[in-house]
């Protein structure tokens, strides 16, 4: 019977040590219906065409040969895509990648 009573009592203390049970969220809160959800979203910032890449846009899908004589040639790189090239980022450089097998403009843009 004494062993009983301390295996009894030991279950007691180990109970009284496990943490409480979780208890659910209680069903009367409302959940709120996305359709009536008004979501203020931010106005699209303008894109900024810092090197000029714009009007040089028409380019893509024209032979390399059509690519204007830059004014100022730091400012503006011509690179095949299979070539190297460094992937540092310029805000003010224009970079025009055309197609080494068919010399065909692919791209202009800021980088």
């Amino acid at each position: 019977m004494r062993r009983w009573r301390i295996a009894i009592g030991s279950l007691l203390v180990l109970a009284a040590c496990a943490a409480p049970p979780a208890s659910a969220p209680p069903a009367s809160i409302p959940v709120p219906v996305a359709s009536s959800i008004a979501v203020a979203r931010p106005a699209p910032r303008p894109t900024v065409d810092q090197c000029g890449a714009d009007p040089l846009r028409y380019l893509v899908g024209r032979p390399r040969t059509e690519i204007p004589v830059p004014v100022d040639p730091g400012r503006r790189r011509v690179i095949c895509t299979t070539c190297p090239m460094t992937r540092e980022y310029i805000a003010g450089r224009l970079t025009i990648l055309y197609d080494a097998r068919n010399d065909q403009v692919t791209s202009v843009a800021c980088d």
